[in-house]
């Protein structure tokens, strides 16, 4: 099941995310040094020829010597392509590539997507079976029914790897995960109630199969298609599959089969559940409308005539969401690291019950991050994992790999839980787990954003983007003419009610000259300089705008130096007591995320604005939602070698005990040290419990070179600098920023 909800983005901009230089989403990279001749040596002729003798004698060894291990194919005939049909298999390869890309994002899976060109059940099964040697396992994907059923069991039957359809068994397992819970909260036990299914595809026969295996009594379970009740003697529109969950029953009609029941599960389709059938169902009913994009019924409608429901969608705008990507990754993930034979239903009813039991645990700062600064809680509006809780790879991929163990198909013994589940967690992609969490921060609380160079191409793609996302208002400063001849050039025309800001005269512009003026008239500004400054300077105009209150926050920079973007809107905007304008650089590297400061604005601080700048980026890495451990860096660790250039960093640091601050600090130390925990073990009296991820720089200098070196040659992504430190909310792009710069920008400016 693919979650959808409004589109925030055009047909172009899906077009052009897809284009590039490098078409599509995925590429390779080698996983070892190429770099010498006896690189390639090794990697080929003749070094190859070792590892192809030792796996000749020893075919396990395959996953040794190979990425076999962790490489899962993502195959599709293009027969069931989301909600848009048969559509063929070339078709399908968006669809393929984006869940291969999912794999690598959520459980750093190596995927390859696959597209067989044949709707012959056989000759699928047969182009398939043959790619196991490549494979450590087989996620099938958007195949029609009942081919589905047909194309599983027997590659299951032929292959000795996992083979998984994930819009069956994923959707089943994120389902049971939730009505376990539900269950819960409603004092309710799974042999005891009564389940209706509306929807006898691939996802509805395999929700229904999970929780029998779970408990559920046959007779207490029902199931609907679009000609009603699957009863025993039915002859319309059967097939084994429905078959093999035919009860005997009176009832015909799905409104027949809902009176009194427990549990509703909709895979059908948008209004397939109206309120009166609602309000005929038991107590407390437990509801999930995962039709997408438009559930069987609103959550809204629901409640109107059931306050006591307990509701799930398949959609990321309403609370309990049954996405599938709670699942098949990290079920993957724990497959392939006992080198499992395939994935079972005790497998699947660990993974379920991970779910579950993950649910009812006090979110970490992260969730509540992405739900705007409000900690959800297990209840009648959480009963399933946010998408965003960073546990879910540890605690659901453990719990399918000991699994995977228990029931005798792993191929190797299970690790150490609590090592690996140590391991799992260091291997996602921090970036963009932070940026979907101040995607959903923001989004719960929309912000109005004044765009200060309104007519540049990128800047209206930006803004366009940014208001179509959900994420708020966009303000855009400059010539409507020129913008509006920007947006038709773009082909934005009619995509996004943007608000246009310029003052066409002084008097116009005379509430923002006037506050100016007041405030720059004993700094040598003359009222006609002012003047000049809101009603020529965009930068100080928009910057006006936002003393004003009329808008949250700013963003600009894109056009002119940080230095001068800086200086203009320093003479509008004041800095708060006991904070300086900053800049804290991201950078995401190896599992790890740290913030770098300052690298804009302090040439060579002294120890005071040193720890200043601590104290403030130690407040920038619990906005993103971190337990700042800050490092003051210099070419020495703890006074060797003796210099005199750490002098103001070792003050600084007693500047902070004197403060008495509420984070891990301690230098002077060097980059190594505050970055390697072997090196930082020498030091046992160092104050940090584990390495640094918040570095203060001795200098901007250092600061700037070496995030830019690193930017350049050193393989990691990098988001900033941020502007911290002003009273109002700026953020100051790079000269030369491109459109994602400058839409990262108004979405960290929005926070």
């Amino acid at each position: 099941m693919v979650s959808e909800s409004t589109p925030s983005f055009t047909d172009e901009e899906a077009l052009a995310f897809h284009a590039g230089a490098k078409p599509g989403k995925i590429a390779i990279a080698p996983s070892k040094p190429m770099a010498s001749q006896r690189d390639l040596s090794l990697a080929y002729s003749p070094g190859v020829a070792v590892p192809v003798r030792v796996i000749a004698d020893r075919p396990d060894a395959v996953y040794d010597y190979t990425a076999k291990g962790n490489l899962v194919a993502v195959i599709s005939n293009g027969t069931a392509i989301l909600g848009l049909g048969d559509l063929g298999a070339l078709a399908s390869k968006p669809v393929m590539e984006g869940k291969a890309v999912l794999f690598k994002r959520f459980a750093d899976v190596d995927a390859i997507d696959i597209e067989v060109d044949t709707t012959d059940v056989d000759a699928f099964i047969n182009a398939v079976r043959y790619l196991g040697p490549t494979f450590g396992g087989i996620n099938l994907e958007d195949i029609k029914a009942p081919d589905c059923f047909v194309i599983e069991e027997r590659l299951k039957e032929l292959m000795d790897i996992p083979v998984f359809h994930d819009d069956q068994h994923g959707t089943a397992i994120i389902c049971a995960a939730g009505v376990i819970n539900a269950l819960q909260l409603t004092g309710r036990k799974i042999n005891e109630i009564k389940v209706v299914v509306n929807g006898a595809g691939a996802a509805g026969i395999a929700c229904l199969e999970l929780l029998k295996t779970m408990g559920l009594p046959n007779a207490n379970a029902v199931l609907c298609d679009s000609k009603g009740v699957v009863y025993r003697g039915r002859t319309n529109g059967m097939n084994q599959w429905k078959s093999a969950h035919a009860i005997d029953t009176r009832d015909r009609t799905l409104e027949e089969a809902l009176k009194g029941a427990d549990v509703f599960l909709g895979l059908s389709v948008k209004g397939a559940l109206t309120q009166d059938m609602v309000k005929a169902m038991g107590k407390a009913p437990i509801i999930f409308a995962m039709a997408n994009p438009d559930p069987e019924i609103t959550p809204e409608d629901a409640k109107a005539v059931r306050p006591d429901a307990i509701i799930a969608t398949g959609r990321s705008d309403y609370p309990n969401q049954v996405n599938n990507v709670l699942g098949f990754p990290y079920i993957f993930r724990g497959a392939l690291d006992v080198r499992a034979r395939e994935i079972n239903l005790p497998m699947k009813i660990a993974a379920a019950e991970a779910l579950a039991a993950l649910a009812r645990e006090d979110v970490p700062d992260e969730v509540a991050t992405a739900y705007g600064g409000v900690r959800p809680s297990y209840g009648a509006d959480y009963i399933i994992p946010s998408p965003f809780d960073p546990r879910l790879i540890s605690r659901v991929s453990s719990a399918v790999a000991e699994a995977a163990v228990k029931t005798g198909v792993a191929r190797r013994a299970m690790p150490d839980v609590g090592h690996y589940r140590a391991e799992l967690t260091s291997r996602l992609d921090p970036s963009a787990d932070l940026f979907h969490r101040l995607t959903e921060s923001v989004r719960a609380k929309p912000k109005r954003v004044v765009f200060a160079e309104g007519e540049e191409s990128c800047v209206v793609r930006a803004a366009v983007a940014f208001q179509q996302a959900g994420l708020g208002k966009a303000v855009l400063v400059g010539r409507r003419d020129v913008i509006k001849a920007t947006i038709q050039r773009a082909g934005l025309e009619g995509v996004a009610d943007l608000e246009i800001r310029v003052p066409h005269s002084a008097a116009e512009a005379a509430p923002y000259i006037e506050a100016l003026y007041k405030r720059l008239q004993r700094r040598g500004a003359l009222h006609r300089d002012v003047v000049r400054m809101v009603t020529n300077d965009r930068n100080i105009y928009a910057a006006s705008l936002l003393s004003a209150g009329e808008v949250d926050a700013m963003v600009t920079g894109s056009t002119r130096a940080y230095a001068a973007v800086l200086a203009d809107i320093r003479r509008v905007l004041d800095t708060p007591p006991n904070q300086r304008p900053m800049g804290v650089m991201v950078i995401f590297a190896k599992g790890r995320v740290i913030f770098v400061a300052d690298t804009s604005v302090h040439e060579l601080p002294t120890s005071e604005q040193l720890a200043d700048i601590a104290t403030q980026a130690a407040r920038v890495a619990r906005w993103f939602g971190y337990t700042p451990r800050v490092a003051l860096l210099a070419s020495s660790t703890f006074g060797y070698p003796r210099s005199e250039r750490s002098e103001r960093i070792v003050e600084a640091v007693h500047i902070l005990d004197r403060r008495q601050v509420d984070f891990e600090y301690d230098g002077e130390m060097a980059i190594d040290v505050a970055l390697d925990r072997e090196r930082m073990a020498l030091y046992p009296f160092c104050r940090l419990t584990e390495t640094a991820n918040v570095l203060v720089m001795p200098a901007v200098h250092s600061a700037q070179i070496s995030t830019k070196l690193l930017q350049q040659v050193g393989g990691v992504s990098m988001l900033g600098p941020f502007m911290v430190g002003l009273e109002k909310s700026v953020q100051i792009v790079s000269l030369g920023a491109n459109m994602t710069e400058i839409y990262n920008a108004a979405l960290v400016a929005s926070l």
